[in-house]
């Protein structure tokens, strides 16, 4: 097993069991951290874009950057007792395997073994609850593990919500916090609003995060909405509320020939994922030439 690379972050699971603490403990001028965001991967399905992914992947570990997963990393629909099955839709290494989950979950490990210390968290998506309500397995928490006894690495699992609590101490003397809330997603998506509606209810109900991302629907956006508050020292502040939706790297259109896809009327589907960037800023202050040091963030789409 060789020696876990160095990251200028770490992780803790320490409050709740779909909460991520990710500690960044020496933010000067001029720092900065990048994380990939990345759903619906649907890894094992033969439409799934490996080349792509080990483009974005490969970066990761270029830029020493933390990778956030938000579910369906597996496909797992060719099951034998699966209504959806079609052994059109299995890879070479699966389709002859009388053990087809225990496979994905080998085959899987093994692909994204090298990426293993720089995974930040990992998220349920519908495809792997179905798994375990049908089967009674957890392809996450198997995945995980077998990747911790390859590796070593603790590979941090929320739910089909959680949060991701990035702290920062800047300078030695200053805390701040930035809060993400992802859901993998649930309903058609719609192919007018793209889920913007799903959006619009989540801003109503999710309090304090600074970035809410989703993905299931396999649409891709990034939309912004500034929040008014009272800090505690009854000063009115605005704060950025930005909301993303992860795309696929599962290709279902290609040429249009054919298949469930085509036949129900669905169009092609962005293929990708996004960057999240922080970085040391300025707050904004009426009257001053410069504000405090603080923790800004831009969102970036991945090439595809």
């Amino acid at each position: 097993m060789a020696d876990p690379p160095s990251l200028p972050f770490s992780t803790e699971k320490r409050t709740a069991p779909n909460v991520v603490t990710v500690w960044h403990d020496d933010v000067k001028a001029g720092w900065e951290q990048w994380y990939l965001l990345r759903s619906d991967a649907h890894w094992d399905n033969p439409d799934s874009d490996w080349d792509l992914q080990i483009e974005h992947l490969e970066e990761a570990k270029a830029r020493n950057a933390g990778i956030l997963d938000f579910g369906d990393l597996f496909c797992a629909m060719q099951g034998k007792y699966d209504k959806r099955s079609n052994r059109s839709k299995v890879r070479p290494e699966h389709a002859h395997a009388d053990d087809y989950l225990d496979s994905l979950v080998r085959t899987a490990a093994e692909f994204y073994e090298p990426y293993a210390h720089n995974w930040v968290l990992q998220g349920y998506g519908n495809h792997e609850t179905a798994i375990l309500g049908r089967h009674e397995t957890n392809l996450i928490e198997r995945w995980a593990q077998t990747l911790r006894d390859r590796t070593g690495a603790v590979v941090p699992i929320t739910g089909y919500t959680g949060w991701a609590s990035f702290r920062f101490k800047i300078n030695g003397t200053q805390s701040v916090t930035r809060r993400l809330w992802h859901i993998h997603g649930y309903g058609g998506g719609g192919p007018v609003t793209k889920d913007m509606i799903q959006r619009n209810r989540q801003l109503a109900y999710v309090d304090n995060a600074d970035i809410i991302v989703s993905g299931h629907t396999h649409d891709q956006w990034v939309t912004k909405d500034m929040r008014v508050t009272l800090n505690s020292h009854d000063h009115v502040e605005q704060r950025p509320c930005v909301v993303v939706k992860c795309p696929t790297y599962k290709d279902e259109y290609k040429t249009g020939v054919g298949g469930w896809h085509i036949s129900t009327g669905k169009p092609p589907k962005p293929i990708g994922a996004y960057w999240l960037r922080f970085y040391l800023g300025r707050e904004k202050k009426e009257g001053a030439a410069k504000g405090n040091a603080t923790i800004k963030f831009k969102i970036e789409e991945a090439d595809s």
